[in-house]
């Protein structure tokens, strides 16, 4: 039913647990170093954070750095959720953890509380991945040379192995994975390494607009620009009769685009105006903030920089040195941290490898698979992800059990949902970004409630205490 899974899938498995990746000999093996006592500008709380170092690759003095925030209320009880953001080589922590769900965003000098923070519900724990990205380093740099998905895959589950030695105390807890964008492989490569390696209790893995296959999700643009209103007619017909999205993408990675492409390009980018934000049409080019790592995914010849904002906060912060002293970090090889890194090669031939396929694999094992969109999002739309899905629904014969229909956050209608055989499901998030718990902060969190506690999307009206019912 499905093509063969790529074989260094299996291989790494094996690799991992045989090899001395998984050694943790040189580490410290506690939790009682990375504690932090406080971040600069923090409001008080009640939580425990860390962050810190942990060793991948003891030969190559590769280590991946993290941030880990526990839960705000009872964390022995809470389960534990691993965040990856894409790019690929984008910052998880300066994205996910300080501009989207973390419990602070940077504001100036001073941190503010994150009312809509996922460690409400969950520990949440953020890395930096691959070396090179952020506070993440590889002492022998040709690493950074050439980096695909396998060596991504590896090293994260070398990392989960050997946190789990800092933190036994998390090691049966049940363990969820999250990302969104490039994490689209990110996630379900690891997910599928940790099923086969039989290492933890994986119970479910949540992508936000992800990249699940190439042709199907990037070709799903013209559809959304032309039905927002953002193209022309004969423009729509151009990338359906001369040259797609996939071809634009494709040439782009590899050199010039070819004249025939390159005016559709160019002709599409004259309409849509450098003033929209493609990662969320509806908001003014200022307000979505956290844009890099879709600037990367989306790069094409005639890309323009994106303006930001609320990053550009994330950025200041995070290369203050009480606050890298603060975290335990350092720059190793670098004079600066970045949003998304400067030095990592990716091999971008990697965008091609379809993972809808490994999703597949994972909903056979009895892993709970979530694929969410923010709905206003045109880097990789809801129409593609949402068609994968439902054909995916259909290859498993895996009958509807929750219906296509609204879901509400508070007294509003905050999306659209559908779930197929009660393990794997599909929703929109009504108005959001490429980073849809940025734009839309309150809905995303009654989203990862829900997923979090295995309860379908609220059906009703909700009460403004229906979140924290569910704490």
């Amino acid at each position: 039913m499905y093509p063969k899974l790529v074989p260094w899938l299996i291989a790494a498995t094996l690799c991992v647990t045989l090899t001395g990746i998984c050694s943790s000999s040189a580490l410290n093996t506690t939790s009682a170093a990375d504690r932090i006592a406080s971040l600069p500008g923090q409001p008080q709380v009640t939580f425990h954070q860390y962050a810190g170092y942990v060793a991948v690759d003891e030969e190559q003095q590769r280590a991946l750095f993290y941030y880990f925030a526990e839960a705000e209320g009872n964390p022995a009880e809470k389960p534990l959720v691993l965040w990856l953001n894409g790019g690929p080589g984008c910052s998880s922590v300066g994205v996910g953890a300080f501009c989207e769900h973390g419990p602070f965003k940077p504001s100036g000098d001073v941190l503010l509380k994150n009312d809509y923070s996922w460690n409400k519900e969950a520990n949440m724990l953020y890395l930096e991945t691959p070396a090179g990205v952020g506070f993440s380093y590889s002492v022998n740099t040709s690493y950074y040379k050439s980096v695909d998905d396998k060596m991504t895959a590896i090293d994260n589950l070398a990392f989960l192995r050997n946190w789990f030695e800092k933190f036994p105390e998390y090691k049966e807890r049940d363990l969820f994975i999250t990302g969104e964008s490039y994490a689209g492989h990110y996630v379900p490569q690891l997910a599928l390494l940790i099923v086969q390696s039989k290492l933890f209790n994986l119970k479910g893995i949540a992508i936000g607009n992800p990249l699940l296959e190439f042709n199907t999700d990037f070709n799903s643009r013209a559809d959304f620009f032309w039905s927002h209103g953002l193209i022309s007619d004969a423009t729509y017909e151009s990338f359906n009769t001369i040259c797609n999205y996939s071809q634009i993408r494709r040439q782009s990675q590899s050199g010039p685009l070819t004249p025939v492409c390159s005016r559709v390009a160019s002709e599409s980018s004259r309409e849509i105006s450098k003033f929209i934000d493609t990662y969320d049409v509806t908001l003014d080019v200022c307000l979505s903030t956290v844009s890099s790592q879709s600037a990367v995914l989306n790069k094409l010849q005639e890309t323009e920089k994106i303006d930001v904002c609320v990053e550009d906060e994330a950025l200041k912060y995070l290369n203050r040195k009480e606050v890298q002293e603060a975290l335990h970090a350092r720059l190793v090889g670098i004079s600066t941290w970045t949003v998304c890194s400067e030095v990592v090669r990716y091999e971008y031939q990697n965008l091609e490898i379809p993972t809808i396929t490994i999703l597949g694999e994972l909903v056979k094992s009895g892993i709970h698979v979530l694929v969410y969109s923010g709905d206003q999002d045109s880097a990789i739309p809801l129409l593609g992800s949402r068609t994968l899905v439902n054909n995916l629904a259909k290859q498993l014969g895996l009958n509807t059990t929750v219906p296509y229909r609204v879901w509400f956050e508070q007294r509003q209608v905050a999306g659209w949902t559908q779930v197929y055989g009660d393990i794997l499901s599909y929703a929109t998030i009504r108005g959001a970004s490429h980073e849809a718990p940025y734009s839309s902060p309150e809905r995303s969190l009654v989203l990862f409630s829900s997923f979090l506690g295995g309860r379908p999307l609220p059906e009703g009206l909700l009460s403004e205490s229906a979140v924290e019912k569910h704490s």
